[in-house]
């Protein structure tokens, strides 16, 4: 077991009793093996469509039967049209100390593309609030790649959000899903996927300006002033235990997962009747934890140790520009800009 735990709530949140009960049952369920939480992320969806209220009670639930450590890093996502200066301040009062923002794009064009309901004012804005309210830990999502953006665009995307001040920014190429809006638009032909040649040039922009600015790469999609990386985050990718709450969340405890139902109103029934709404899990064997392990380490920045037996490959992929050859020499695999760009190639090198 971990010495830390971390809790996220995920999924369509249908009841805050729901969730109460949900925690609870898992407090109950932990036993002994319970410990102070060192992480809580509210997500999955627009958790600030609650009202601060509602979502404070929820973080003094976890304190109640769990416990914070008195450094808890507790976040919650934010799409800039739910937020104004009275909520950010609410959610300071409630224990929020970390925002997550979803501002997507400071270009107007490019979030009537993306189907968001804030403009590129509104969502700057809700960062100087969120500064003045008194976040010091504020992190922002932007997207690259949608259909009609130009370099320049993008480019004025990451200034903005360098000179807005955020901490942290997660920055993600497009995926448009079979099933939505864009994806039905694609399949007609009204939108096209943007090269991977384009898709390469916006990253290696977005990781120039934001190294340049004090924000380095600790993920490959995420970069941050010293000190402000998401530990949250970094509790997934470097296989930690994690406990999720709602409807469609996932949890982790040693190498057994589960996941619960995607549906809020199934969910419900199943904590009516006083169970939990797990749907299903998986226990990975220890080649399946070691495979997550490569994969996901390689996308930090401090990599991952060379596996036994893989010395030559890991030659190879310095000899192809894809891992840092000073880390090689050391016994540890990073992955160089080119790398980061192609963490897959490097993934089924390692794991053969």
């Amino acid at each position: 077991m971990k010495q830390e735990q971390s809790g996220g709530l995920g999924g369509p949140i249908d009841s805050v009793r729901d969730l109460e009960f949900e925690l609870r049952r898992l407090r109950e369920l932990a036993g002994s093996n319970a410990r102070p939480v060192a992480t809580l992320f509210f997500g999955g969806g627009t958790p600030t469509l609650l009202a601060p209220e509602a979502l404070g009670r929820l973080v003094d639930v976890v304190r109640e039967e769990f416990g914070l450590e008195p450094d808890a890093e507790v976040t919650t996502e934010a799409n800039p049209e739910t937020l104004d200066r009275s909520i950010l301040s609410r959610l300071r009062e409630v224990g929020f100390n970390r925002l997550s923002i979803g501002l997507q794009s400071a270009v107007g064009a490019v979030l009537q593309t993306l189907g968001r309901e804030h403009d590129a004012d509104r969502g700057l804005e809700a960062v100087r609030w969120a500064r003045d309210a008194g976040f010091d830990n504020l992190s922002v999502d932007l997207i690259y790649g949608s259909p009609g953006e130009s370099i320049d665009d993008w480019r004025r995307s990451v200034e903005a959000a360098i000179e807005v001040g955020v901490d942290h920014v997660s920055a993600y190429a497009l995926k448009i899903e079979p099933g939505t809006a864009m994806g039905a638009r694609r399949r007609r032909g009204e939108l096209l996927d943007p090269s991977p040649d384009d898709l390469a040039d916006r990253y290696e922009l977005a990781d120039e300006a934001f190294s340049r600015s004090g924000r380095p790469w600790y993920e490959v999609s995420n970069w941050a002033r010293p000190g402000r990386e998401c530990r949250h985050n970094l509790g997934y990718w470097r296989g930690d235990d994690w406990l999720g709450v709602g409807p469609g969340a996932h949890s982790h405890i040693s190498g057994v997962r589960w996941w619960n139902v995607k549906h809020p109103r199934q969910a419900a029934g199943l904590l009516a009747d006083g169970r939990l709404p797990i749907d299903s899990g998986e226990m990975l064997s220890r080649p399946e934890q070691e495979m997550e392990s490569v994969m996901l380490g390689i996308r930090l920045r401090d990599g991952i140790e060379v596996p036994e037996g893989a010395e030559q490959v890991v030659g190879d992929l310095v000899v192809n520009g894809l891992l840092d050859p000073d880390a090689a020499a050391v016994g540890r695999a990073i992955p160089t800009r080119r790398g980061r760009l192609l963490a897959d190639v490097i993934t089924r090198g390692l794991v053969g």
